[in-house]
């Protein structure tokens, strides 16, 4: 299934592997392939998406957490593709990204 990623998105992951690679050098290298095997995952339909905390409600929004990073990969759901509307951090406030879904 294909996968849209929104300018916003891609936004997020730079600052965040810019964050890391000046916090240790190699990290931010290991965060952009850790979200970049996440997108391949989320194209790819492998495993099933999470859905979004409580606080969220929206039901065509689901999430892959990161396992190394604190982060979620926000993914809207549609019939016929996905689209990937934020890399969050576990400590912004959750559904900061609302404004990124279209009706």
């Amino acid at each position: 299934m294909p996968i849209n990623i929104l300018e916003e998105t891609l936004e997020e992951a730079a600052e965040a592997a810019a964050w890391y690679e000046k916090e240790c050098k190699g990290l931010g290298y290991d965060f952009f392939n850790a979200v970049e095997a996440a997108f391949d995952v989320i194209e790819g339909n492998t495993l099933p998406l999470s859905p979004m905390p409580n606080e969220i409600n929206l039901i065509d929004v689901k999430r892959l957490i990161l396992n190394r990073f604190p982060f979620d990969i926000v993914v809207l759901e549609h019939p016929t593709k996905k689209t990937i509307i934020a890399i969050a951090h576990h400590a912004k406030k959750p559904g900061y990204w609302r404004n990124r879904i279209n009706p």
